[in-house]
């Protein structure tokens, strides 16, 4: 293995992490949901293809399922091929972004105020861009890794990795051969938890997706007549009663060795009795923590009637489900209670939990790459709200975590960024993560 190199050697791979992350904003990759209406992965993914051709990547490019739908796969042997390899991979596509709302054009890559800004900049062009400039070095500089490398930029993340990581797990699984571990989004950054206590969150935990419909059934009629069976009558009541309520209160470890290490760290006390209240004080990491402790069932669509005098015979409801691991049946259980017999439901997408332990050599390296850039700072295991492409790689036994690594100011509302308005992520940020990372994958 190649002898690491001093920090300061990253500087090329710390201004090609910014230029890439800017280029990359301004390529529009919004996801609808809807390939007719996305603008698609294509051009972006055939830029990344690009650079890591240029110092003598082989790239693998496939459109998974939807013309223009497009992934790229390269690998970086390692000194020990006998050995799992690590997989580092990120999604190119992001969410769609109202321009009215921002305070620059949400695809312009804007670098001011020592921020590079737009949709992407967090979730997740920031950690494609590092992986990109670091994949360029090591190939550049004849870096060998430890162990194969194998860098992977998806398609479709953002709904549900349906036209992405899912169709190429379950076509293409050989592009991922010995991979066995796996690092990607929403981890590595920090939280300031009081005067310069910096703790840097890994993910070791998603909740489970489940996008469920429900409908219910009534008689048609005409509006002005006194109806007792309105569908929409109904499923909004039903409606209402699920958006209300309350899941039990469930912790998992990854949950508590979280709370445990913010503890040890402030002295903040979270008691069984009040947890919910003493979370609160955590600021704006409260709204990610205080996701994980309950499953949750959110309303977001309705869809009924076709004319303003017609009582329709069926409405129609999509809810968000996000379900803590193991808690699926027992959640099933508690919804068919809340809804009632006349309501329907089925599941439109469903995709398990992922967990695995805050342990091992790979979390090691994680810890001594964030240290040697950020010596007295800590490092705590956390459960993500969300989903990742993590939910498709566990289908193949791959192990996965979140470490996409950024220093953060103290001040900035980090999980406010992802999906929100002026999206952005401080250049300083970058910089560090790309010094963090080419440590980490040095000694992986």
């Amino acid at each position: 293995m190649t002898e690491l190199q001093p920090a300061a050697d990253t500087r090329v791979a710390e201004d090609e992490t910014v230029t890439f992350a800017s280029e990359l904003i301004r390529i529009d990759t919004t996801n609808t949901g809807n390939t007719d209406t996305s603008a698609g992965e294509r051009v972006a993914a055939e830029y990344v293809a690009e650079k890591l051709a240029e110092v003598g990547y082989e790239t693998t490019y496939v459109e998974s399922g939807a013309p223009g739908r497009g992934n790229v796969i390269a690998r970086l042997p390692g000194a020990d091929p006998s050995r799992g390899a690590l997989l580092v991979h990120g999604h190119l596509d992001v969410v769609p972004a109202d321009a009215s709302e921002w305070s620059v054009h949400p695809f312009s890559g804007a670098i001011q105020d020592d921020y590079l800004w737009g949709r992407g900049a967090v979730d997740m062009k920031d950690m494609v861009a590092m992986a990109l400039a670091t994949a360029r070095r090591f190939k550049r500089d004849g870096v060998i890794p430890p162990r194969d490398l194998i860098f992977a930029f998806f398609a479709d993340e953002e709904a549900g990795s349906f036209l992405g990581s899912h169709w190429l797990v379950d076509n293409r699984p050989e592009l991922f051969e010995g991979a066995t571990e796996a690092i990607s989004e929403v981890g590595g950054f920090s939280v300031t938890l009081k005067d310069n206590v910096r703790a840097y969150v890994v993910e070791t935990a998603e909740k489970g997706i489940a996008w469920m419909r429900l409908r219910v059934r009534g008689t048609a009629g005409h509006g002005s007549m006194i109806h007792r069976d309105n569908a929409v009558t109904k499923l909004t009541a039903a409606v209402a009663r699920l958006g209300q309520h309350r899941f039990p209160l469930v912790l998992h470890d990854s949950v508590r060795e979280f709370l445990d290490g913010v503890s040890e760290l402030t002295g903040l006390d979270f008691p069984d009795d009040d947890l919910e209240g003493s979370i609160a004080k955590l600021g704006g990491l409260a709204r990610v923590v205080g996701a994980t402790i309950r499953d949750t069932a959110n309303p977001t669509m309705l869809d009924a009637g076709y004319k303003a005098n017609v009582i329709p015979s069926v409405a129609e409801a999509t809810v968000d489900c996000r379900v803590l691991p193991g808690r699926l049946p027992a959640f099933e259980r508690e919804l068919d209670e809340i809804l009632g017999p006349d309501v329907e439901r089925e599941w439109i997408a469903n995709q398990p939990s992922v967990e695995t332990t805050f342990d091992g050599a790979l979390v090691d390296k994680m810890s001594s790459a964030l240290f040697a850039e950020d010596p007295g700072s800590t490092m705590l295991p956390y459960m993500l709200s969300g989903g990742t492409d993590a939910k498709a790689l566990r289908k193949l036994g791959i192990r996965c975590f979140g470490f996409a690594p950024l220093k953060l100011p103290a001040d900035l509302d980090f999980s406010a960024l992802f999906h929100g308005v002026d999206e952005r992520v401080p250049i300083d940020g970058l910089r560090f993560g790309t010094r963090v990372l080419d440590r980490f994958l040095r000694d992986c």
